[in-house]
């Protein structure tokens, strides 16, 4: 499926230096949750959530900044740097000892993040211009993000038996400095410069975009959903497994394992079934599963304590993971079919910035909610979210989206050479 990316040198490497940077944040994603819970104990919720909407506001308000200038820097040495700067942040999280040294270090490890993302992403299509490697490379990246999901918590696991969960960090900061290394050693063709000129115009395009294109109107909706059926995954397993399943930290890694493992089951299937038809039918059922997912974890919330909430946990997280892969993986296409090439690092950046928007909302809810009423009033609250942005989706993305819209149809003028832009 995936073999002719392999003789596209660049992107191997590339690709490499992404899972590599992948894996040691899945390793932080379960350390971080054990510190909170170190640090905050049954409260651990609300610190998570907090750090986690730290990470949303820098998100959104970073990388449309970072899509202004991406096209004024130099690509390779910029996402270096940045992972050098990851890798420095996280090494310092183990020796933090009060709850306000995380915020601040996720503020820093996120400002990164943010300005790294978007940029890895618009090198992608220029590195491979034909349509159908493309659309395997996004499903590669998708596949690569649900291993790590799947993987990672159960690497943890394992190391968590014989080690604290400090040196899980130190994990992290490895697979920062080797994806930097990688980086270095790819060739990445630097943006070309686009006509725009004023700060306004460069930093809003992106949102511009968004606002004239059905499908990509659409897409704000499933964003909505994925970040409610996702809040529950990141911000509340910890405290599920160790205060209501009465769970180890092994117990916790596994149970994000399982979302992991319902995520590439997905995965492994759309290649061929975005290759064949449109991705509206794809990402809607999606949608659809992920509400499923949230009914029956709301159920899970309101059982009364037996052991066989310890079989069906595992397999409501995994079909949260296969609900969000069916959105996530023609997310790509959707945003590369809607752009002039010039455009892409600013749509990118727009989607990265509009979709942690909507985790900004879902991640307070889901840790602070949690703390003050329990999982069920959250659950319920987050369920109601994800069908309003169902709803959205449904209204905004019509069913008979244009094949081709140009630039003049979008924006009433025309910028440069308009690029026609075929529905996915």
């Amino acid at each position: 499926m995936f073999t002719s990316l392999l003789r596209h040198r660049d992107y191997l490497r590339l690709f490499t230096a992404q899972v590599s940077a992948l894996f040691g944040t899945g390793l932080t994603t379960v350390a971080l949750g054990l510190l909170a819970y170190d640090l905050a104990g049954a409260e651990a919720a609300a610190v998570l959530g907090t750090a986690l909407t730290i990470k949303m506001l820098v998100y959104v308000t970073v990388a449309p900044v970072v899509a202004a200038y991406a096209d004024r820097l130099p690509r390779r040495l910029f996402l270096v740097s940045l992972n050098v700067i990851r890798g420095s942040v996280v090494l310092a999280l183990p020796f933090i000892g009060a709850i306000w040294q995380i915020y601040v270090l996720i503020a820093v490890l996120q400002t990164a993040s943010a300005a790294f993302t978007p940029t890895y992403q618009a090198v992608i299509p220029d590195i491979l211009p034909d349509e159908h490697e493309y659309t395997r490379a996004l499903s590669a990246a998708q596949l690569a993000a649900t291993m790590e999901t799947l993987l990672s918590p159960m690497l943890a696991a394992a190391a968590l038996l014989v080690i604290s969960f400090h040196w899980l960090f130190v994990g992290t900061a490895i697979g920062f400095v080797f994806s930097a290394a990688l980086v270095l050693a790819t060739r990445i063709p630097n943006a070309g410069a686009t006509a725009r000129g004023s700060f306004r115009d460069r930093i809003t395009v992106g949102m511009r975009i968004f606002a004239a294109t059905p499908r990509l109107r659409g897409l704000l909706g499933l964003n909505l959903v994925v970040a409610a059926a996702g809040s529950v995954i990141m911000v509340n397993t910890v405290n599920y497994v160790r205060d209501t399943l009465g769970g180890t930290q092994t117990g916790v890694a596994m149970l994000l394992a399982a979302n992991g493992f319902g995520t590439m089951l997905v995965a492994l299937t759309l290649p061929r079934v975005l290759d064949r038809g449109d991705a509206r039918p794809v990402m809607l059922t999606g949608a659809a599963t992920l509400l499923t997912g949230l009914a029956a974890a709301i159920a899970l919330s309101t059982a009364d304590s037996g052991a066989w909430r310890w079989a069906a946990a595992p397999l409501v997280w995994a079909i949260v993971g296969a609900g969000t892969a069916a959105i996530l993986t023609p997310t790509g296409q959707l945003l590369r079919r809607s752009a002039e090439p010039a455009d892409r690092p600013a749509l990118f950046a727009a989607q990265f910035s509009l979709s942690h928007l909507a985790w900004l909302l879902t991640y307070p809810i889901a840790g602070w909610l949690t703390t003050a009423t329990g999982f069920t009033i959250t659950w319920v609250t987050l369920a109601i979210i994800a069908a309003a942005g169902v709803t959205a989706a449904v209204r905004l993305w019509p069913r008979d989206d244009a094949e081709i819209i140009d630039a003049a149809d979008r924006f009433g003028t025309t910028r440069g050479t308009p690029r026609s832009t075929a529905a996915a």
